[in-house]
């Protein structure tokens, strides 16, 4: 009987020593015993490729990609997954058994299921969303509500380019609204998403007003640090129902987990607790 490989993975970014996916990683290989390691792999833009093409010979499986490298790692890719060309960035790179990487971005379907996960019953055809933001967290997110159905996607962004660009891009049912609009954008839709950092641990809250935001209407937000942002906390107030960053966080990782390791991992309770006891 073959001994059973120890396998490598990890998160590359810079920095990255906030990450919270070794917790989450690790506690799975822990969780089904199997052998391998997940760690933080700090690089720099200047030495990316380098990092990059060294995953192979270094016997890693793969391994995330994080702020700052999510759009020029794709550019060192062998294969991309569709949905990562359409979004325009990875998070993801799988080495594949003949050393080639294939370049994934799991971001859009860990959001999508993390609004699952707090309402079963969610429909992405139920209305309009209002996207704030438009960097690439705001690019993977349009892209899986676009797919789900959305019929029309605002998007508001201090600077309009960024959204126009994200309209060029993804089309008619994209409609660009100014910044100085975002409150009154918020009439007649049923999901409301904060992609900035905005209201993330040490950065000013988010600067919105929920006057016009129907009561119906969930309010979403890719922050997981803190678990309830500004912006949450005034949504809950109102009777709104949240969904923190945590639940795409821990959605996009197990794909990724399970490219590498080949098992699909849960999301139990005393997983939460291990990242939530990290904060």
């Amino acid at each position: 009987m073959s001994e059973q490989r120890f396998v490598l993975a990890g998160v590359m970014g810079w920095p990255v020593a906030h990450t919270r996916s070794p917790v989450i990683h690790n506690h799975w290989i822990a969780k089904h015993g199997l052998k391998g390691a997940y760690v933080q792999l700090p690089v720099q833009p200047d030495r990316l490729e380098a990092a990059i093409r060294g995953l192979p010979a270094l016997g890693f499986a793969g391994c995330n990609i994080t702020v700052p490298h999510k759009v020029n790692a794709m550019q060192l890719m062998d294969e991309l997954h569709p949905q990562a060309r359409r979004i325009a960035a990875i998070n993801t790179v799988v080495v594949q058994p003949d050393g080639r990487l294939l370049g994934v971005n799991n971001d859009g379907i860990g959001y999508i299921q993390s609004l699952r996960d707090a309402n079963p019953g969610w429909r992405g055809d139920a209305g309009p969303a209002l996207v704030l933001g438009a960097g690439g967290a705001a690019r993977a997110i349009v892209v899986a509500l676009l797919d789900e159905g959305v019929p029309e996607l605002r998007i508001t962004n201090r600077t309009l380019e960024k959204a126009q660009a994200l309209k060029d891009a993804f089309g008619d049912r994209v409609t660009v609204v100014p910044w100085a609009e975002r409150n009154q954008a918020m009439a007649g839709v049923s999901l409301l998403v904060n992609t900035t950092t905005q209201g993330m641990h040490g950065q000013p809250a988010l600067d919105v007003q929920l006057d016009d935001l129907p009561a119906s209407a969930m309010v979403s937000d890719a922050i997981y640090i803190p678990l309830e942002t500004p912006l949450l906390a005034a949504a809950r107030q109102r009777g709104h129902q949240t969904v923190n960053g945590l639940g795409m966080l821990l959605n996009q990782a197990r794909p990724a987990f399970q490219a590498w390791f080949g098992v699909l991992p849960e999301i139990t309770p005393e997983l939460r607790a291990a990242v939530q006891a990290t904060f």
